[in-house]
């Protein structure tokens, strides 16, 4: 295997410019670095990251804290965030968030204090002021996913928004019987995701002057929780809405598979809305509220890397809201008998 010393001899700079440039220390010109390289490329020389760890103090890792990484949309943005990563030449370790507060603690102060990580990327996980107090203190740059963290940029979607711009469409064709099937209140995720969806949902019900009473099914944020919500809800015509508010895609194809099995046609006799714009959204023809996971991972990814390589140019501790749109498919129009009021 080659050794340092042998880079620094083909590209013709000392060993101690060699270690530096390789290390992506500064004080290195780029015609220098651009020679190391090239000159490490040749040779197959691999640099050690336990070494430059202790030369430079850092691992060239980032953590990934998150409490799911089986569910669709944080799958979405690990790989966001991982390719992002991978092109600036950092590792990813993922810490998957325990429920427990104890564990909660030992995780966090575990790789936090032992210095890990050299920054943070929090998913869907929303931290105590003592968390970020231990980060701030520790000088490690973070970024959150999924909603607002004072004093920590974050990026998210506004949940309230998403609903309301689904049920304000349904509306708009001439719907007035919409129900809105959604998460369980009583498992909320951070942020609380399933009440702001909810939210949603009632206030364009209320700004159209419509009855939401009643108009709430709880369920999983899944295709089988939406397949059995839908069984029960649209069996019964006396209760059958002429649409359906999902409260995620996947939500959204369960109730059209339902539909499907008991005879009823989307959209003439159902209409459905999801939120998410999954990958299979275009294949069920559904109408729904897009965002881009992957993007916001990315994005965050970025933002950690580029304060890590300027430690003067810190992260404002701002929360942006994530662009979000309707996109119109196949899986909604006017009820049955309705002229649209658009």
């Amino acid at each position: 295997m080659s050794s340092l010393q042998e880079v620094a001899r083909r590209a013709g700079v000392s060993k101690a410019t060699a270690s530096r440039a390789l290390s992506g220390a500064a004080h290195v010109s780029p015609a220098a670095r651009e020679r190391v390289a090239t000159a490490a490329s040749e040779l197959g020389y691999v640099v050690s990251s336990t070494a430059s760890s202790l030369v430079t103090g850092r691992t060239k890792n980032v953590g990934v804290i998150t409490p799911f990484i089986n569910r669709w949309f944080f799958a979405e943005v690990l790989e966001g965030i991982e390719g992002a990563l991978i092109r600036a030449g950092y590792d990813l370790t993922l810490f998957r968030l325990p429920s427990e507060p104890e564990q909660r603690s030992r995780l966090f102060h575990y790789f936090l204090v032992r210095k890990r990580v050299d920054a943070i990327v929090c998913l869907g996980v929303a931290l105590t002021p003592a968390e970020v107090e231990l980060i701030h203190t520790l000088r490690r740059p973070a970024v959150g996913i999924g909603g607002a963290i004072p004093g920590l940029p974050t990026m998210s979607i506004d949940d309230v928004e998403a609903t309301r711009l689904a049920t304000r469409h349904l509306i708009g064709l001439g719907h007035r019987r919409i129900v809105h099937v959604g998460g369980d209140l009583g498992e909320q995720m951070d942020f609380e995701v399933h009440a702001r969806r909810l939210a949603g949902f009632r206030s364009a019900m209320e700004e159209a002057g419509l009855d939401c009473e009643g108009a709430f099914r709880a369920t999983t944020f899944s295709v089988p929780g939406g397949y059995e919500s839908a069984l029960a809800l649209l069996a019964d015509p006396a209760i059958r809405p002429t649409a359906i508010v999902a409260g995620c895609d996947e939500i959204a194809i369960g109730v059209i598979t339902a539909a499907r099995e008991l005879g009823i046609l989307v959209p003439s006799e159902l209409s459905v809305v999801g939120i998410d714009d999954h990958p299979y959204a275009p294949m069920f023809g559904l109408t729904t509220v897009r965002q881009v996971p992957g993007e916001q991972g990315e994005k965050a990814a970025e933002m950690v890397v580029r304060a890590l390589a300027d430690a003067t140019d810190p992260l404002e501790p701002v929360a942006s809201e994530i662009p979000i749109r309707l996109v119109v498919r196949r899986s909604t129009t006017a009820p049955p008998g309705v002229q649209s009021v658009r």
